[in-house]
């Protein structure tokens, strides 16, 4: 874009990750004019190295924010089919669902008598589950090393790659007619007199006139320039460490995505894993750390022995959007003009079609207005 141009649009998303480009492709399929910026490329923070769980039901905790949560997610779950299969249309690439299920494991008693404790509380919410004996988790995978002590099926809880779900996003917004400007470094808000959001100055000096402004910046949105300290979002990084590794083998040695405490393993489908992943209050130190590492293939190879046979493929840092109460900022922001589309912390590929939703409900109000 040529330094200092002027821009007018309805929409103005600023975050180009998942939840901003699913919110950038609905509002232009409402009939908005949408200009998506992106300070790096697209999908480059969370959405890049997140494994792409979609799994209310093993993301279920104790505690009334964990409830507003799970209804959240057990909303967007019910959504995922629909919306993938919309959106393989729309960019005309498969957005393919990992069907797989999901086993909770226990690795000693004390893992086990909080997994009896967890599975109750889903019980107690109408949560689908099937508790198994060691036994029988190692039937359904063979690879289960034999001092797994328990085992919780959930058979809805699935997944799906971000990085396809990124490519086929950012391929449908372009169909679609969003402009989208990636690599553009750090944007701040514009405001008027009155203290309303009209839009985005660019890092080169351009404007982005816009009567609303999608803040999708994950971890990064607390810290976008151009709102007073009071009418930021409460957002913070809470630094993440994963591994994606190879089987020279090829597909099969595990096939529904793994949890447990401190860690997850996710198959891709074919001979791909995702192992993660360190939950960090580091700030935005994406180094990668000797300690952590450790602990992920530690844990990992506690249950799934042949784990440490896998190729490393990639080692990966980055941020998941935490708030307060890790509840999610989806809805008007700090100042008139703002709408917050944020602070998904562990949950953002899951929520992106309940999200999009919300944002373009809002958004259809905002611009009749």
């Amino acid at each position: 874009m040529p330094t200092g141009r002027h821009h007018r649009v309805d929409i103005a998303v600023l975050g180009g990750g998942a939840i901003g480009l699913a919110c950038a492709w609905r509002a232009r399929r409402q009939g908005l004019s949408v200009m998506l910026v992106e300070r790096d490329g697209l999908g480059s923070g969370a959405s890049k190295v997140a494994a792409g769980m979609l799994a209310p039901v093993a993301e279920a905790e104790f505690g009334d924010a964990a409830r507003s949560v799970l209804e959240m997610n057990l909303r967007s779950a019910a959504m995922w089919p629909a919306f993938a299969a919309e959106l393989g249309q729309a960019a005309g690439i498969e957005v393919k669902l990992h069907r797989s299920g999901t086993l909770l494991l226990a690795r000693d008693a004390d893992e086990a008598r909080e997994l009896e404790r967890s599975s109750a509380l889903r019980d107690s919410l109408g949560l689908q589950t099937r508790r198994l004996r060691a036994s029988q988790a190692r039937a359904l995978e063979p690879a289960l090393a034999p001092t797994v002590r328990l085992a919780l099926e959930a058979p809805d809880d699935h997944s799906v790659d971000p990085r396809n779900l990124i490519e086929a996003l950012a391929r449908a917004c372009t169909r679609a007619g969003v402009q989208v400007l990636a690599e553009a470094g750090p944007a701040a808000l514009e405001l008027d007199a009155d203290g309303a959001v009209r839009g985005l100055r660019l890092h080169d000096g351009s404007i982005v006139e816009a009567t609303t402004v999608v803040l999708a910046a994950g971890a990064w949105s607390g810290s976008v320039e151009g709102l007073p300290p009071e009418a930021l979002p409460s957002v913070r990084p809470v630094k993440g460490q994963i591994l994606r590794l190879r089987d020279p083998a090829g597909p099969g040695m595990i096939t529904r995505v793994l949890r447990y405490e401190g860690g997850y393993i996710v198959p891709r489908g074919d001979g791909r894993y995702v192992l993660g992943a360190t939950v960090e209050e580091q700030g935005f130190d994406a180094s990668p750390t000797a300690g952590g590492l450790y602990e992920l293939l530690r844990q990992a190879w506690e249950l799934v022995p042949g784990i440490t046979e896998l190729a490393i493929e990639e080692l990966g840092v980055s941020f998941r959007p935490g708030t307060p109460d890790n509840v999610p900022l989806i809805g008007p922001g700090g100042a008139p003009g703002l709408l917050c589309a944020t602070g998904h912390y562990r949950n953002g590929i899951l929520l992106t079609p309940l999200t999009a939703e919300l944002v373009c409900q809002a958004l259809a109000g905002a611009v009749a207005a």
